[in-house]
């Protein structure tokens, strides 16, 4: 509600400010009529009707009611300028008062028509300005039903435009809220539906049919071919585990492409969206790009992710940081997190999560991991694979 707010209060000061610049050019062109004005005064009003544009034109930036105050008290400045006793205003004239009393004037009422108590302000100044055009008209002796027409038109018509925007831009705002969040609904639906849907035929297609084929003694298949199925299919789950998205061939195969090095850099986008799907914002700093063998990458984002996974499940946060750098042999990433922390003698020797899953798995591939942590402190691991 506050961001709609807003949006309201800017368009109302944009437009507020379009019109009084507007008006302002306007009663500017009808004092540079010839003859309108003596020189001497001309000359003398422009500096104040620039000053009156600088004020306008502020009228879109945020606390605009001193600067509200400034356009009323120098457009009104102006008009009583005009004033000569007993020298009527010729029709130019009359034109510049009506516009900067009802228009330059008015537009104000644009702004100030959002809180019911600046009510009193919109009146105040409405009865000013028109109080100030017929004194103006009084002592020149002019003819005053013309302006004064015009001078309360302007008000009315910038009045209504501000009631109408400040009730419609809100709600117009809220319905385009409401369709952007229905949208979203529906599209992480369909998303989600889909995602079940190669979810199952994925399964089906590969470790169900291995499975199968196992349940019934590999009868037509020979070991040899068994054994690169499940290999296939082995190495396919861990890709699905390390966050990569299956592509399907034609033929309906779910076929890795063998690669002896990978890109860290890529991989490691894939890990942040799989955990920021399960509520886990991780924010990477450090290297962008490394090369890595691939069994040492699967290695090491394994181990990644099982911190990552230790974090969302024991932390109690939602965010963790991760912090990837490397030198001439080895790449390392620092894994942290401002959550509970914990003491690391409780650590029972019968879990296997970091023994296996990190270390072991480090180990495996020439590699170390490191635990520091303490209850109250966070909790931060410290992996190292060689390149």
């Amino acid at each position: 509600m506050t961001r709609i707010l807003k949006e309201r209060d800017r368009l109302l000061g944009s437009t507020a400010r379009d019109v009084g610049l507007t008006a302002t050019a306007t009663a500017l062109l009808c004092l540079s009529t010839p003859g309108a004005l003596p020189m001497g005064l001309y000359l003398a009003l422009l500096p104040i009707i620039a000053a009156i544009g600088f004020a306008q034109f502020r009228l879109a930036r945020p606390h605009p009611l001193p600067w509200i105050a400034v356009v009323v008290v120098l457009c009104l400045t102006v008009v009583l300028l005009l004033v000569v006793p007993d020298v009527p205003l010729n029709p130019a004239l009359q034109s510049a008062v009506s516009v900067l009393g009802g228009g330059a004037v008015g537009a104000v009422s644009i702004l100030l028509v959002t809180k019911p108590r600046r009510v009193i302000l919109i009146l105040g100044t409405f009865v000013l300005a028109i109080g100030t055009v017929v004194t103006a008209l009084v002592i020149t002796g002019s003819r005053m039903a013309e302006p004064i027409a015009l001078t309360i038109a302007g008000w009315g018509a910038t009045a209504i435009t501000g009631l109408w925007l400040a009730r419609t831009v809100p709600e117009t705002l809220k319905r385009i809220t409401n369709m952007s969040r229905a949208y979203r609904a529906e599209r992480h639906a369909s998303e989600t539906e889909a995602q079940r849907r190669q979810g199952a035929r994925l399964l089906h297609d590969t470790v169900l049919a291995t499975l199968t084929l196992l349940a019934h003694s590999g009868v037509g298949v020979g070991a040899t071919a068994l054994r690169e199925q499940a290999s296939e299919d082995a190495a396919l789950l861990r890709q699905l585990r390390l966050g990569f998205s299956p592509n399907p061939a034609a033929s309906g195969d779910y076929k890795l492409k063998p690669v002896q090095e990978s890109t860290l850099g890529n991989t490691l986008e894939s890990v942040k969206q799989r955990f920021r799907r399960m509520g886990l914002e991780v924010n990477w700093h450090g290297t962008g790009q490394v090369l890595l063998p691939s069994h040492i990458l699967d290695a090491f984002l394994l181990a990644l992710a099982e911190c990552l996974e230790n974090v969302r499940r024991h932390a109690g946060v939602s965010e963790a940081h991760v912090t990837i750098t490397d030198d001439d042999d080895t790449v390392r990433a620092m894994v942290t997190d401002a959550g509970r922390g914990f003491e690391l003698g409780s650590i029972e020797s019968g879990r296997l999560g970091f023994t296996e899953s990190i270390v072991a798995r480090l180990r495996d591939v020439g590699g170390n991991a490191r635990l520091f942590s303490s209850p109250g402190s966070g909790t931060t691991v410290v992996l190292e694979v060689p390149k």
